[in-house]
This record gives C-alpha cells, sequence and structure tokens, in this order.
C-alpha cells in the first residue's frame, strides 16, 4: 500500500510536471503568435512615388550586395522568399538611410511606400545572372574606397529575418559603425517566423555547404581583407562553415580574413566548444559578444532543454575556450532589444565600427595597453587568455 501511494504520488508530481511544462509551451506560442501578428512590410524595390529615393539629396547611401540561398519571388517588396533555392543567388540593392537618422535607430516604414525624408528605402534590387557579373560589380565599388580601406565586412543574419530584415540591419549597421568597406550579406532562407525555429535551424544547415563556393566568388574580388560579422543563429552557420573549411584545409586560404566577430551567438555551449577543438583560436581577432540579459536567448536555451546558449553564458568560460570575450550586459541603451546590441546601442555599433576600420586596434601584442583607451569607459567587460 505505501508503495502504490508513492507511485501514485510520483505519477501526480510528473503530471503536475507535465501540465506546467505544457503551460509554459502554450504561453510561450501564444506570446510568439500575438508578437508576430502585424510584421512590417517587405520593401525592397518599393520607392515612393511622391517623394522618390533620388530626390532626397540628404539621405546617405549603401549599396549591399547579397548571396543567398532563398528561391526569388514576385511578392512585391520581398525579392526573395522563405523558401529553400536548389543554388547560390546573387543580387544587390541600393539602401538610403534617412537624414533624420538617430544612431542605434532603423526606422523602418510600417506602410508602404516608405518615406527616404524620414525612413529607410531599399530601391534599384539587381539580380545577377552569373558569379562573373557579381565580382565585377563588387570590384566597382571596391574601386571606390581608398586603398588600405578595400575591405568586405560579411554579415550572416539571425532566425527569424526576411531579406528585408536582414538587409536593413546591415545598412543601419554600416552608416552607425563607420564601416569603410562594402557590405556582403550572406542571406539564409529563414521563414522569418518566431514559431519556426526548426525550420530555420535546418535552412541553416542546409546553407552550409554554400560557403567553398561563396569563399571562391569572394576570393576573385580585389578585396584587401575580409570581416565577418554573424548574428544569432547565423553565428551557428558561420562556426559550422568554418569547421567545415578547416577539414578541408580551406580556412582562410587566401590570407584576407582579419576578423570573426560572433554578435549573440546562438549555440550550445557544449558543441561551441566542441568547435572550436576543430579550428584554431590563435586567430588573433575572434570576437564574442554576450549578454547576460538576453531575452532571445532564453528562449533558446529552454527550447534546447535548458543547455546554455554562448551569447548568454559565463565571459570568464567563454576566455578560456580561446577567443575574446566582450560582456555587453551592462548596456542598457540598445532601440534594439538585448538580443540586438551590436547594433541597436549608438555606443557598441560605433566601438564595432572603430575596430573595423582600424586594424591594430584590437591586435594581440596591443589588446592589454590599449583596451582601455578603446572602450573610453564604457560599461564593457573583455576578457581573453
Amino acid at each position: 500500500m505505501i508503495i502504490a501511494i508513492q507511485v501514485r504520488k510520483n505519477l501526480m508530481h510528473q503530471t503536475t510536471r507535465t501540465v506546467s511544462g505544457l503551460r509554459w509551451l502554450l504561453g510561450i506560442t501564444a506570446a510568439l503568435v500575438l508578437v508576430s501578428c502585424s510584421p512590417p512590410p517587405e520593401l525592397i524595390g518599393v520607392d515612393n512615388p511622391k517623394v522618390p529615393v533620388a530626390t532626397v539629396q540628404a539621405a546617405t547611401k549603401h549599396k549591399i550586395f547579397l548571396m543567398t540561398t532563398r528561391q526569388q519571388t514576385e511578392t512585391v517588396g520581398a525579392l526573395f522568399s522563405d523558401q529553400r533555392a536548389p543554388e547560390l543567388g546573387l543580387a544587390s540593392v541600393q539602401v538610403s538611410i534617412p537624414p533624420t537618422h538617430v544612431v542605434g535607430e532603423l526606422e523602418r516604414a510600417k506602410r508602404l511606400p516608405p518615406d527616404p525624408r524620414t525612413e529607410f528605402a531599399v530601391v534599384e534590387p539587381t539580380v545577377y545572372a552569373s558569379d562573373d557579373a557579381f565580382v565585377a560589380s563588387l570590384n566597382r565599388e571596391l574601386a571606390k574606397i581608398p586603398r588600405g580601406h578595400r575591405d568586405i565586412l560579411f554579415f550572416v543574419h539571425g532566425y527569424n529575418n526576411t531579406t528585408s530584415d536582414a538587409v536593413l540591419r546591415l545598412a543601419q549597421f554600416v552608416e552607425d559603425s563607420g564601416f569603410q568597406g562594402v557590405p556582403v550579406l550572406f542571406d539564409w532562407a529563414s521563414a522569418a517566423r518566431l514559431t519556426r525555429y526548426v525550420y530555420d535551424l535546418n535552412s541553416a544547415l542546409i546553407a552550409r555547404p554554400r560557403f567553398p563556393e561563396i569563399a571562391a566568388i569572394m576570393a576573385r574580388t580585389n578585396a584587401e581583407g575580409y570581416d565577418i560579422l554573424a548574428h544569432s543563429m547565423g553565428a551557428f552557420l558561420t562556426m559550422e562553415a568554418m569547421k567545415d573549411a578547416v577539414q578541408t584545409g580551406r580556412f582562410n586560404a587566401t590570407g584576407r580574413l582579419r576578423t570573426i566577430i560572433l554578435a549573440s551567438p546562438d549555440i550550445d555551449l557544449d558543441l561551441f566548444r566542441s568547435q572550436l577543438e576543430q579550428i584554431d583560436t590563435k586567430f588573433d581577432r575572434f570576437f564574442v559578444l554576450l549578454s547576460e540579459d538576453d531575452s532571445a536567448l532564453s528562449i533558446s536555451r529552454r527550447i534546447a532543454g535548458g543547455v546554455p546558449r554562448v551569447g548568454a553564458s559565463n565571459i570568464d568560460e567563454l576566455a578560456k575556450l580561446g577567443v575574446i570575450a566582450i560582456d555587453l550586459s551592462k548596456i542598457s541603451d540598445s532601440s534594439s532589444g538585448s538580443h540586438s546590441k551590436f547594433a541597436g546601442s549608438p555606443e557598441v555599433v560605433q566601438l564595432i565600427g572603430h575596430g573595423l576600420n582600424d586594424k591594430s586596434r584590437f591586435d594581440r601584442n596591443q589588446r592589454a595597453t590599449r583596451l582601455g583607451d578603446v572602450l573610453g569607459g564604457l560599461p564593457i567587460m573583455v576578457a581573453f587568455e
């Protein structure tokens, strides 16, 4: 009888835990559905007939190049869909930054058409028919930049992004950081829905085999150097691609890779440790931006069964793995929330820009003496071996 009662209590306890877990999952799902009810409109190729982008002389223009694993679509403003393409697509757009832009903000239109006097606009979408056409166009942009600054910033977006989302974020980062080179977006096939996490994870893995082709195309450009900035789940994709490149002897084969920045990486900490064991972490400029208050990674951790995510882990533990860990937990001025402080905080986005434009700023042999000057009293912690 005692045993039977104990079993019943255990069953009741397990049932209570199950109900509690289901309630949490249902609550999260309901919240995600509510948040995703009214997504902002897609903007690519939508000019304002009353106030065309070309008439706003005070606006700043940035040409963004795209390499994508998405399928093309005729949906107004989208250019590329959430469907996975069997081949790599190549394109470019022109992003107009309004003259009223505030550093750290992304003034996105809530309805079409955008007003380029006060909002971001994306025009002149071009899809290239060949690698040669893409490389030629990119080289023309590089040629406009003074020697010594002809770098490519290769940005890999994160989970829950449309092409418009990723293009706008990259353009805002380039504008606010003052990056002096040419931006290239790797636009993998995210479903752009908060409830499609597993689809996005699989899309990232499906995109991974395209990186040798991407590297070959990039090697044909006249870029003097490459910087990689990968956000959230894009950091997971980047690490997997780098691991593959190491195993096949292709990692930094041109010697032009200068900086790797993983911003809020959505990677299982144990997996990250395993990935780093297969990658040469003595690379001088390998940065991880983390924040213990990252709300998106808190949800990701719950989905992953409680396993810590790299972007919300302990700074000292990360530093022991051979990367330069930068803790942004005390940064509270991000207009884009805790998961995108790399772009949403005016202080952080400008700090990253200084590091990208001044190639000696974070070199290993100068780091100890110059970090204080670089951080300028910001509430940021940095740890490295």
